[in-house]
């Protein structure tokens, strides 16, 4: 009763939007399954994560059971750099980060995979993404797990293998798996190629998820380039049923930022 009643407010305080807390982020100083807790105190809908893999799945499972609130998904394993999916000669390493992910991700019940591809360019990396995408398909396919992939702006991943929209819509068409989506961030997109609204609009039937930051800043997202209020308010509009990731550096503590909700919703 005490999960549904928090739910019940946050959608009182913040409209429809359902906002979902990238731990990968926010509230960092903290075990993963106290910032869980820290995120149902704050009101969030539902988790995301990066790399968890340090914390025994058992006590992020005990956290979520404990909330109520969903883990959305996490990424695979960086290896060194932005992971390794895209990294010809690097597929056994790619694929038991794969492995590991799937493995974590049915353990904490997280509804999808972020497969991260690493810095890499041309046909090679093209190719070897693609084949590592369909074994990671393959290996989810008992399941329930959706994978994203997501572009990566050129600033904080320079090298980057995804870089835009259109490149990850080819891909996600070349594959044809409908569990194959694409990881809309509109912080990423914006510096990279920015028309968000019509972007959005243009991709909704494969976005998996939407995450949201100030631009160029990266903090709460009450700032900067992107008008937050009509952005949600045109998500809502085309039709996306899904949460909206909070996925920003705080400019002072997590909880003094937390205002920006009430701003944008």
């Amino acid at each position: 009763m005490e999960c549904k009643n928090k739910r019940s407010r946050t959608l009182e305080a913040f409209g429809m939007t359902r906002f979902s807390a990238n731990l990968g982020f926010l509230w960092t100083e903290i075990a993963l399954p106290d910032a869980i807790r820290a995120a149902a105190t704050a009101k969030f809908e539902a988790v995301e994560c990066h790399w968890p893999y340090n914390t025994d799945p058992a006590l992020v499972k005990a956290a979520l059971d404990e909330t109520g609130l969903p883990m959305l998904g996490l990424n695979t394993a960086r290896g060194d750099g932005n992971g390794l999916s895209a990294l010809a000669g690097r597929e056994a390493d790619a694929r038991a980060a794969i492995d590991q992910a799937v493995e974590y991700a049915v353990a904490v019940g997280a509804h999808n995979i972020h497969v991260m591809a690493g810095f890499a360019s041309g046909k090679a990396a093209h190719e070897t993404f693609v084949s590592n995408l369909r074994y990671a398909l393959a290996r989810v396919t008992d399941h329930g797990i959706s994978l994203l992939i997501e572009p990566l702006n050129h600033f904080d991943a320079s090298g980057y293998f995804l870089q835009t929209a259109e490149q990850a819509a080819e891909i996600i068409a070349e594959i044809n798996a409908p569990n194959l989506k694409l990881m809309f961030d509109c912080y990423h997109v914006q510096i990279m190629q920015g028309d968000i609204s019509r972007r959005l609009q243009t991709m909704l039937p494969i976005i998996g998820h939407i995450q949201i930051a100030a631009v160029p800043s990266r903090t709460e997202p009450d700032e900067g380039e992107l008008d937050y209020r009509h952005i949600l308010k045109h998500i809502e509009a085309i039709g996306y049923k899904g949460f909206i990731g909070a996925e920003y550096h705080p400019r002072r503590s997590v909880d003094a930022g937390l205002g920006w909700r009430a701003v944008v919703a």
